[in-house]
This record gives structure tokens, C-alpha cells and sequence, in this order.
């Protein structure tokens, strides 16, 4: 029997109220694809969890046990709290800080140089599930080092007569969690533009340790002279520092309702920045 191109036209065509082929075959969000590269993203680091969690614990421990013997005497306090436990909050966010960013520019400077980058980019996932997808993975990566150095920094403390407080949990929680999303939506901008492993370095060298050391996470920026003083108030970081202290000794040098307004804004205007580099392809597509 003959077939006639209207039949073919009309059998090739989809069914009534079914997706066309190349078309989204899911609501707003796509929660399986989501959960699996947020799953992919947290095993990446796991597996290498002596690499990924407990190096950077051994690195914060060392530098709380250099600064205790130089600085850490009885009679030294800073805002009337000893330093010991000024210097420990510093040092935990700038562990949450340094492995968020790690992981998210890892993962994609690794993807694009081997190649594996279009496993992520063909499945059906929008910039913004990309984004979300990458900056979660970071942050579970900073926080759960930043929890970890938390606990080992407050036993050895308590070995050495010290001890660490939780004034303020609400800010430890806040400040926490924005820390480790900024510096993993950092992390995926800067794996982004990064096209080999020196450029990401030079990001790391050039840009994240100034941040995090010029932000009074060893000392009280009140200290510093001017210009210095005035230029450490546009850093976003020592917010995040400042509220995590304030969260953990009640003490600060800006108030707390600037920190949370500084972060947000700082967060939002990244998020936007991902979710368009993801969305245009930047050095993503050829």
C-alpha cells in the first residue's frame, strides 16, 4: 500500500500534549539531574577526604599552634578577649573560604582541560541548576572542613586552657554559609575564565589569599592605618570574618546588621555572575 507524505508527515508528528524531540522534558526544576551532579560534586571531594578535609585541618592547627606560642600569652587580649580565641575564628573561616573555592574551580578547570567538561554541559540542565549544582557542592566542601576545624581547633584549645564560645549561633550559621557560597560561586567564576591550571593559581595567589589575609583574620583591623583602615571596610571578607567572630567571642568591629547586608549584596551580584557564564557558554562552548 502507498504511503503518502502527508501520512509520513502525520505519523513522525509526536502525540497530542508530548514534548517535541530537543524540547525540556521536565517542570521548572530538574531535581533528578540536580541531586545527581550535587551527589557528583560531594563524592569528587570525598573520596579524597584526606586530601580534601584533613590536610587543610593539619594547615589551620599548625597556624593556631605558631600564633599561640608568638602571640597567644595570658595577658594578650584583643577587644578584651584573649587572643587565642580572637585568632580561632579567623582561622576557621579562612578554611571555609579556601576549600569552597577549591572545589568549585577544580572541578571546572579540570573538566575543560580533560575534556569531561561536556559530560556536564549535554544533560539537560539550565545555568541556573549549573550554578546551583556547583556553588552546593563548594559550600559542603567549606563547611564541613570549616565544622571539622572548628572541633579540633576548641580540643586543643581546651588542652591548652583556652576555650572556644558560641555567643552568637545565628551568626556562625549565617556567616558560614555565605562565606562558603561566595567563595564557591567565586571558585566556579574563576574556573570559568581560567583555561589551565597557572591561570587558576594566579587567581588563587593574586586575588583570594590577599582577600583572606588582608582582612583581619590574624589581627583587629582597627589597628591598621589609613588608608589601610578605610580600604578594609569595601572587602567583603572581613564581614565574614568579623561575624563569625562576633558569633563566636559576641565581639566586632562592624555590626553585624552591615556584615549580613555587605554579603548578601556581594552573593547576589555573583549568583547573577555564574548564572550568566553559564548561560552564554563562556569558555565553556567552542
Amino acid at each position: 500500500m502507498a504511503v503518502t507524505l502527508e501520512q509520513k508527515s502525520h505519523e513522525a508528528r509526536p502525540p497530542s500534549g508530548a514534548p517535541a524531540f530537543g524540547e525540556r522534558r521536565f517542570g521548572a526544576v530538574n531535581w533528578l539531574g540536580l541531586q545527581t551532579l550535587i551527589a557528583k560534586e560531594i563524592r569528587r571531594f570525598m573520596k579524597v577526604s584526606f586530601q580534601t578535609i584533613f590536610a587543610p585541618v593539619i594547615s589551620t592547627l599548625l597556624f593556631l599552634i605558631v600564633f599561640m606560642q608568638a602571640f597567644g600569652r595570658a595577658d594578650t587580649v584583643v577587644h578584651g578577649v584573649p587572643y587565642v580565641e580572637f585568632l580561632a575564628p579567623g582561622l576557621i573561616m579562612m578554611a571555609i573560604l579556601s576549600n569552597a573555592f577549591a572545589n568549585s574551580s577544580s572541578s571546572l578547570i579540570i573538566g575543560k582541560v580533560q575534556g569531561s567538561i561536556v559530560d556536564v554541559l549535554m544533560p539537560p540542565l539550565s545555568p541556573s541548576e549549573l550554578t546551583v549544582a556547583f556553588v552546593v557542592g563548594a559550600a559542603a566542601r567549606g563547611l564541613l572542613v570549616g565544622f571539622v576545624t572548628a572541633l579540633t581547633s576548641a580540643g586543643f584549645m581546651a588542652l591548652s586552657g583556652a576555650s572556644m564560645k558560641l555567643a552568637e549561633p545565628w551568626a556562625i550559621a549565617y556567616f558560614g554559609l555565605a562565606a562558603a557560597l561566595m567563595f564557591g560561586m567565586l571558585g566556579v567564576v574563576g574556573g570559568i575564565w581560567a583555561e589551565k591550571f597557572d591561570q587558576l593559581a594566579a587567581v588563587t595567589n593574586f586575588v583570594i589569599t590577599p582577600l583572606t589575609f588582608l582582612s583581619g583574620t590574624f589581627y583587629a583591623i582597627g589597628s591598621l592605618p589609613e588608608p589601610f583602615l578605610t580600604a578594609s571596610h569595601f572587602n567583603p571578607v572581613f564581614y565574614l570574618i568579623d561575624g563569625l567572630r562576633f558569633g563566636f567571642t559576641g565581639v566586632y568591629e562592624a555590626a553585624p546588621t552591615v556584615g549580613v547586608g555587605a554579603t548578601m549584596s556581594v552573593n547576589a551580584v555573583l549568583a547573577v555572575w555564574c548564572y550568566r557564564l553559564f548561560r552564554v557558554g563562556y569558555k565553556l562552548k567552542s
